[in-house]
């Protein structure tokens, strides 16, 4: 029996130029549209059964937040309709509805109140709530005292502990410290295993493929489809790299009968790889580039371009260069820093003992870098270099410092930066 129906539902919006043309629309006699509709969903279908965990994964601007606000109520569906069977809590954004002047207690109640539980429910609830926010005696002042980490542990204390029948989570669970979206996950894994049905949009695709049954992939307002996890994010990678368009018209071309040799040519994604990958924004080049680093790209085990990599499965680290002048046996090496700064691992073409000195100038080389990404998951950062030594004087040729990011998907993380594969055993040894 679903818990949630929602049965083509759209949401559009009224885009003006500047805000007289709205007022010149609402009283003009002609009735000319001074508009541009945008539509932030576009007839979005799917069910969520009840105590079933379905994901709702897709990049900005795909409708995610949208379609978590018309089934909360927050907003109002152009069109289409919606069935909803169960008391819903909401961790959209966190503490959205709370009076910044009352006390922490207060809010509690208040918010409780607008859930629809009795005063006598929410004083038999109470304590379980202030446990888990952790926030000591501030609970008696008022919200607008405390820190951010504190507001977001109250908030999401209150939502997660007054026994919803729906959990709907909005990107709440990287909140606060690493302690405490531990103890939000442990939480979420006991209200999933009491048959609660939960509704999860996260840009964590560890926690998609680890807590879900299924998910619903959006993409620019439309629905592009719905299925398992796994499979799922796969999808969602390939329009991260913005390959998703050209594979469907492949897919079109090929059971049409059209497709030849050199229309599979022409139908790749033209330019770089860098061009589909996720950019640093704030990243650092410098070097004289008498070998100029030209393209690079992460390829995951399916030789997909991407960010993201499952853990423990083979994945490629390459790059383009040019040599535009001749140097003697240059070193090609990448880096994988934590979000911190701190240098993880990576290797070069010197401690791999390649022979790089058939090198010319004016020619085009591809490097690969192949391994098992043993990494904890996680989200890391990708320098890239090329440098050489002239004598005993390392030269600089080209380096892009924090270029790129790569996202480790895991359903297991073992402790420190990386899993030393253990094969772990257990067996009696003694009656005693």
């Amino acid at each position: 029996m679903a818990a949630i129906k929602v049965k083509n539902v759209t949401k559009v919006y009224r885009l003006y130029n500047k805000p007289l043309d709205r007022l010149t629309e609402t009283f003009s006699l002609t009735k000319k549209n001074l508009h541009k509709e945008f539509f932030a969903l576009n007839n979005i279908s799917f069910d969520v059964e009840k105590g079933e965990t379905v994901g709702i994964i897709g990049t900005n601007g795909s409708g995610k937040s949208t379609i978590l606000k018309i089934i909360t109520g927050v907003l109002t569906p152009t069109g289409g309709e919606l069935e909803i069977d169960g008391r819903i809590s909401a961790l959209l954004e966190l503490g959205a509805g709370f009076n910044m002047d009352y006390t922490g207690i207060e809010n509690i109640y208040m918010n409780g109140t607008m859930m629809g539980y009795t005063k006598a429910e929410m004083d038999a609830k109470l304590q379980e709530i202030l446990d888990f926010a952790s926030i000591g005696d501030f609970v008696y002042q008022p919200v607008k005292t405390y820190s951010s980490g504190m507001f977001v542990r109250l908030a999401f204390a209150l939502a997660i502990n007054v026994d919803p029948e729906i959990l709907i989570v909005d990107e709440a669970l990287s909140v606060g410290d690493v302690f405490f979206q531990n103890k939000c996950y442990k939480k979420i894994n006991e209200i999933k295993e009491k048959g609660t049905t939960i509704l999860l949009v996260t840009h964590d695709m560890s926690s998609v493929i680890k807590y879900c049954d299924k998910v619903v992939l959006l993409n620019k307002g439309d629905k592009i489809a719905e299925g398992l996890p796994g499979d799922m994010v796969d999808i969602y990678k390939r329009i991260l790299a913005n390959q998703y368009d050209s594979d469907i018209e492949d897919e079109k071309q090929a059971e049409n009968g059209k497709e030849s040799e050199e229309e599979t040519i022409q139908e790749q994604p033209e330019g770089h790889w860098k061009d589909r990958l996720g950019i640093n924004a704030s990243y650092q080049e410098y070097g004289d580039k008498r070998i100029e680093i030209i393209d690079f790209g992460i390829f995951d085990e399916k030789n997909q371009l991407s960010n993201i990599v499952s853990k423990n499965e083979q994945f490629a680290i390459k790059m383009k260069v040019r040599v535009n002048a001749s140097v003697e046996n240059p070193i090609f090496a990448y880096t994988i820093k934590d979000k911190k700064g701190t240098e993880l691992t990576g290797t070069n073409t010197f401690i791999e003992e390649v022979d790089t000195s058939q090198m010319k100038a004016d020619k085009e080389y591809l490097i690969s870098f192949t391994q098992k990404a043993s990494l904890q998951g996680g989200e890391y950062l990708i320098s890239f270099g090329c440098t050489g030594y002239e004598g005993d004087d390392l030269s600089v040729f080209h380096r892009l410092y924090d270029m790129t990011y790569l996202t480790v998907l895991s359903d297991k993380n073992t402790v420190g930066y990386y899993d030393i594969g253990s094969d772990v055993h257990l067996e009696e040894i003694s009656d005693k």
